[in-house]
């Protein structure tokens, strides 16, 4: 089935994934490439959308789309940058604001009867987010809002379905965003909301069929949500065809090992679970560096999964659980740090013997679409609403070198944390959270005694999409009775604390 694809143009903007989502949300499928990386079958495509970008059109440095075959041809949304650009190439003046135009701000004029401000009204809240400004409109150019302090918020380019904003309504804070953008796909492009959960399962399925056809495909799980749904997708196509690897690398949560294995039977997939934790504890054993701690547990997982692939006769294909945001920042269109993947994301330095053709079943979603998707496939509510957890576990969670009895301390202390998340009903109002264990012993007192203990941060955090996250504010009754009981009950522990650092500056992991 051809959708109605939708091609967005990066510029390097920090909230171009937050545009793809927007438009996602309105089951409506989109696909980001690089400004300067535009693909040539430009008739798959239904509209186009320029993100915004930290550059300035006014600078050398200034990118350059080349929308010779884009402009006049397909409707064309261009945000904050793209319409400065749009302003600034076509007739049009971009000067520096007088003032920085950051934040909320309410939009004081809409043009009356305009298709694009449908069901928007005067005083609606925009988001800026630019140090450059719209002096005169482009050629042919139409005013069709302004804010108090920008007088072309928006416009449009008569003779063209271009259309071109100095806000930002992919961000929460546009509070009629995601109405700006149906009214551009839907009622100005004519493009179908046909792109749902269910009918990317039944081509998905579809696709891994003719592709695999009677091949056999060996996947990683890692009993978290990717790696499962994939798992999922792959059983529906290729059912038995389809061999799962569960490595126990002994760092993960207490007790993980088996309950998860014990979830996959009941999903009737194809699974082994390899209990190698003695082989991670010996590779890593002596190793405090965070990167030696990384390479060390993804090289001895690749040999523990090759093994087990060994033992599989004629594996043609290997399954990963990469997600769109993996995909995105690989081909980022800037560089910089988002064009780095962190190495244990996915098995991705695999040896050359392991000659294995890949197969991504989810690499066009995003994780809160995996979800959706899983949850169309009948998939446990509690699998799907798993937190993230790192690849390589627990190893950078005990911060220093790891042991088999830091190991057992740290997963006491991380299965009173949890349960106690969920006792209190605060698990699902929490994105990701943990427990870290510090290099770090201090005095305490129990009973007449003086300890000298471990010490043991907790951090929860709530995001999207893990790029950006704050610290969740829990109850303190909560944070009180949760230290009270890893005190008490974790030997080596004397005293808890809680990080209350947001992402930026801090990352999510200490590691």
């Amino acid at each position: 089935m051809q959708h109605n694809n939708i091609l967005i143009l990066d510029f390097g903007s920090q909230y171009t994934q937050l545009i793809a989502r927007r438009v996602r949300e309105l089951n409506i499928y989109c696909e980001i490439h690089p400004f300067n990386k535009i693909p040539d079958k430009l008739e798959e495509y239904k509209a186009v959308i320029l993100s915004g970008s930290p550059f300035s059109v006014r600078g050398e440095n200034a990118l350059h789309p080349d929308l010779s075959k884009i402009r006049g041809k397909k409707p064309v949304l261009a945000v904050c940058y793209g319409a400065q650009y749009l302003a600034h190439f076509s007739g049009g003046e971009v000067a520096p604001s007088d003032t920085r135009e950051y934040g909320r701000a309410k939009l004081s004029y809409i043009k009356p009867n305009e298709i694009f401000f449908k069901n928007i009204n005067e005083g609606s809240q925009v988001w800026m987010s630019h140090s450059d400004t719209i002096k005169h409109l482009p050629t042919k150019g139409v005013l069709l809002a302004s804010t108090h302090d920008v007088q072309n918020a928006a416009f449009k380019i008569e003779g063209e379905e271009t259309y071109a904003i100095q806000f930002h309504p992919e961000v929460y804070h546009s509070t009629d965003g995601k109405q700006l953008l149906e009214n551009f796909l839907v009622h100005i492009a004519k493009v179908n909301q046909d792109w749902t959960p269910q009918s990317f399962v039944e081509e998905t399925v579809e696709e891994l069929q003719q592709k695999i056809g009677n091949d056999k495909v060996v996947l990683g799980l890692s009993g978290g949500v990717d790696s499962s749904v994939a798992a999922m997708l792959l059983h529906k196509a290729i059912g038995k065809n389809l061999y799962c690897i569960f490595v126990n690398n002994g760092l993960l949560r207490k007790n993980e090992f088996l309950e998860v294995l014990d979830q996959y039977k009941d999903m009737g997939l194809n699974v082994k679970g390899v209990d190698a934790s003695a082989r991670f504890l010996e590779a890593l054993a002596g190793l405090s560096d965070p990167e030696e701690k990384r390479k060390a547990i993804g090289r001895v997982f690749i040999e523990v999964f090759d093994d087990e692939a060994h033992e599989i006769s004629d594996v043609t294909w290997l399954a990963q659980g990469t997600i769109y945001p993996d995909v995105i920042e690989s081909v980022s269109a800037t560089g910089g740090p988002s064009a780095t993947i962190k190495s244990h994301h996915n098995v991705g330095g695999l040896p050359d013997f392991m000659k294995l053709k890949i197969v991504e079943p989810l690499k066009a979603l995003f994780k809160d679409e995996v979800r959706r998707v899983g949850a169309s496939m009948g998939m446990d509510a509690n699998l799907l609403g798993r937190h993230p957890f790192p690849g390589p576990g627990l190893a950078i969670r005990i911060l220093g070198d790891i042991t088999a009895e830091k190991v057992r301390i740290l997963q006491e202390v991380d299965a009173i944390f949890i349960n106690g998340l969920k006792t209190w009903g605060l698990y699902d109002q929490v994105w990701q959270a943990g427990a870290i264990l510090l290099p770090v012993n201090s005095v305490g007192v129990m009973g007449d005694e003086r300890t000298y203990e471990k010490c043991v941060a907790l951090r929860a955090v709530e995001s999207t999409d893990g790029m950006t996250a704050d610290w969740v504010n829990l109850p303190y009754e909560f944070l009180q009775k949760t230290s009270n009981d890893i005190i008490n009950k974790v030997k080596g522990v004397n005293r808890v604390v809680y990080d209350i650092s947001s992402k930026p500056p801090a990352t999510i992991e200490w590691e």
